[in-house]
């Protein structure tokens, strides 16, 4: 038999190192070729890292959630045959120690027990316990009901020996009220630690927020209009077509709004001091998964009408929830959504993806009244709350971009006009 230790592989891209966030197999385990043993986590992406080689287990290179540098050992495993490492020889067994008599060890003296309190009268409910007040203050302290206390000094008075014999046999624990189910003190806590996906996203935030100085714009936007269209296109479509949201509708009015405010779909290198226009318009999807938040993106989104939006968010979203999104499917963004549906509150001021310039938040729809005409109607209302860096994007741009959002949504059809 023989040893077959396994290296963190390079797995392209420029990583140089990696976090382990997953173990499949534990020692003793038999594997088979090509079967899971670990799952790294790198910049956003998990990769699986599967066996080369069939054997048992020996030994794992690592804890969850330390970083592993490439080429570091991950696993070491026994294979039939000649293995890809020399084993070390087997250390020489230390003689045993000589054997010198010593004494028998002085078998110790056992301890000192508190005297047993005088057998006293049983008191009467009504009788008062007679004790000093430092016994009473201690009685407290320890939660002992002096009532419950023979006492051994003289009259029956209740001394310091009997709060210690008190204590020695356990009394003076107390005794649970009763509540109402729901309103019980808890003292449990459970210690989590940040590693993998929640991590990242940790860093990435923290990262965001210590580079980019922020300011958000929050606007008030009618939706009656556009989604008296979006249940219109859905009844007449939707059992050809994919199921429309709201998001689509968003996608193509920031497509149309970024070509009058190409600052906007940007990324900074604050590094090399080099903003970056696209033409092509690469959005962002924020989507909250059970491990954290991801950002799969919606490539080239100027060439997609509704449906393919829909379509490509969709099978998006399923990956990245699913843990399956490859890495090129979470990086290069150019402009991102963030919507929190109907939990979207009433205003956010939600944290730009860097390197990106600008994130559009989407806050839930409620019906309100509104003055239409000199009257007041019911309408459908949205706020969309945006943040921009204010490095290399203007206040006054930020406005007149969310402003263009605004209109074409609130008149959805020139959201079909070039």
């Amino acid at each position: 038999m023989g040893v077959h230790v396994i290296k963190m592989p390079d797995i392209g891209e420029g990583i140089a190192e990696v976090e382990l966030v997953a173990w499949h197999v534990k020692p003793g385990d038999t594997v088979v070729e090509d079967q899971a043993l670990a799952d790294v986590m790198t910049d956003k992406a998990n990769v699986e890292i599967p066996s080369p080689v069939a054997g048992k287990v020996l030994a794992l290179g690592g804890d969850i959630g330390q970083v592993l540098a490439v080429g570091a050992e991950l696993i070491r495993i026994e294979v039939a045959g000649v293995g890809n490492v020399k084993e070390a020889p087997p250390a020489p067994t230390p003689a045993p120690p000589a054997v010198t008599a010593a004494p028998p060890p002085a078998t110790p003296s056992p301890p000192a027990t508190p005297p047993a309190p005088a057998v006293q009268a049983a008191r009467l409910p009504s009788d008062k316990p007679i004790a000093s007040p430092s016994v009473r203050r201690r009685a407290w302290e320890l939660g002992v009901d002096l009532q419950d206390v023979a006492g051994s000094g003289a009259g029956g008075r209740i001394m310091q020996v009997d709060l210690d014999a008190c204590a020695a046999r356990g009394m003076g624990a107390p005794v649970p009220t009763a509540r109402v189910p729901g309103y019980a003190e808890r003292h449990d806590e459970q210690a989590v630690p940040v590693i993998g996906l929640r991590r990242k996203i940790a860093q990435k935030m923290q990262e965001s927020k210590r580079r980019i100085p922020h300011f958000s714009y929050v606007e008030e936007v009618d939706v009656s209009e556009l989604e008296t269209l979006r249940a219109r296109l859905n009844a007449e479509h939707g059992a050809t077509r994919p199921h429309l949201t709201l998001m689509p509708f968003l996608i193509r009015a920031a497509v149309l709004a970024v070509r009058q405010f190409p600052q906007i779909n940007a990324r900074f290198d604050d590094e090399a001091g080099v903003v970056t226009r696209h033409g092509a318009v690469h959005v962002g999807i924020a989507t909250q998964t059970d491990a954290g938040l991801l950002v799969p993106v919606l490539r080239h989104a100027e060439s997609r009408d509704l449906w393919e939006s829909a379509a490509e968010v969709a099978r998006l979203a399923n990956a990245a929830r699913a843990g399956k999104a490859t890495r090129d499917e979470l990086t290069g963004s150019t402009i991102t959504i963030t919507s929190l549906g109907a939990l979207g509150g009433i205003a956010s001021t939600p944290v730009i993806n860097h390197p990106e310039v600008a994130i559009v938040g989407v806050n839930r729809i409620v019906l309100r009244p509104v003055m239409r005409g000199g009257a007041v109607v019911a309408r459908q209302m949205m706020n969309l709350s945006s943040s921009f860096d204010h490095r290399v994007v203007d206040g006054q741009h930020a406005a007149a971009f969310v402003q263009s959002l605004r209109e074409r949504l609130e008149s959805p059809a020139t959201l079909f006009v070039e």
